[in-house]
């Protein structure tokens, strides 16, 4: 079990597979993108599985995130998928993707054993898409979502970044949209993971402005707390259900008390938060062919040591040097 001093138990992993990404989102990377980690560096398919399979049979995890940079460029994934399917018990399985390639993957991944995806799309327009990512691919998104409803990778969850000055009036046309095309929407507050440090608390758009945006055109009721458990997205019934619209607000209504995280980056170190100075090296253990057993302790030592929050309301908060792309979102 991974537990830490705190009484948080995790058993959600989120797994990074690769650092790279096909869009350049400002609040993510600079536009000439980043210096991607060396393939020696990564992990392999096989280091994937393994890690994945000591969590799942050793310390408890029961659901597996599949992130990057953007997971569907990695060329096993797959196959990943459908070894990780097979484990007993098996955990839950999704992936957190920018939806271009899903028009070409989804049926494949439903087929080895994915149960649901996660899109990022943040705005509706075309024009606003191309200047957020730098690509002009949003058609593409939306066919990748369509593609990922087809295939039965449902719920498809649409995340959601507002930016000011570019989509921060998007709010109620983003729900409007969800609800029409049976998606769930989650607005998420920007966060403090860009490579480039160019991100400030003031002027960014909070769980609170996005709410009294929606409110102009939703009735919202709030699910409740109990209807939440550890999930980070505050969820409210919309018109009267039965739709729902949740925001994860990392930076103004932190919810780290109730985190049941824990993360591999491509490089196979353990994070035990997003926001998180340290790491705890698990790919020089699997190089050194140690049992599982020790990595299993590596990886409870560190989920030990986890802090109690993410500190950005201190004073002192530094953003990680690491970006996004490279920890997983």
């Amino acid at each position: 079990m991974l537990i830490d001093t705190y009484g948080r138990v995790a058993t959600d992993l989120r797994v990074s597979l690769t650092d790279r990404c096909n869009l350049r989102c400002t609040y993510c990377m600079p536009e000439e993108g980043l210096q991607w980690l060396a393939k020696p560096d990564l992990l392999t398919d096989d280091e994937i599985v393994r890690l994945i399979r000591i969590a799942v049979t050793d310390l408890g995890v029961t659901e597996v995130r599949f992130t990057g940079g953007e997971p569907l460029l990695r060329p096993g994934l797959v196959g990943i998928v459908e070894r990780c399917a097979a484990l007993e018990p098996r955990p839950r399985m999704s992936l957190t993707t920018n939806g271009i390639g899903l028009k070409r993957t989804a049926a494949a991944l439903k087929a080895a054993g994915l149960d649901r995806v996660n899109v990022s799309l943040d705005t509706l327009r075309p024009e606003v898409f191309k200047t957020l990512t730098r690509r002009d691919r949003h058609q593409d998104v939306l066919d990748g979502m369509a593609a990922a409803r087809e295939a039965g990778l449902t719920p498809v969850k649409v995340n959601a970044v507002l930016m000011p000055g570019l989509n921060a009036d998007e709010a109620p046309d983003l729900l409007a949209w969800a609800i029409q095309e049976g998606y769930e929407l989650r607005f998420i507050e920007q966060m403090p993971l860009d490579a480039q440090h160019g991100w400030k608390r003031d002027g960014m758009i909070t769980a609170g402005d996005i709410l009294e945006s929606l409110r102009t055109r939703f009735t919202l009721t709030p699910e409740g707390s109990e209807e939440r458990g550890s999930a980070p997205a505050e969820r409210w019934v919309v018109d009267g259900g039965p739709h729902t619209v949740g925001v994860i607000a990392s930076v103004t209504r932190p919810f780290c008390r109730a985190c049941d995280r824990t993360r591999l980056t491509a490089d196979g170190q353990v994070r035990t938060c997003l926001f998180a100075t340290e790491e705890t090296d698990l790919r020089a253990a699997l190089r050194s062919d140690v049992p599982d057993e020790t990595v299993a302790e590596l990886w409870k030592k560190a989920m030990w040591g986890k802090k109690a929050g993410s500190g950005l309301d201190d004073p002192s908060f530094l953003q990680p040097d690491r970006p996004m792309s490279a920890i997983g979102g």
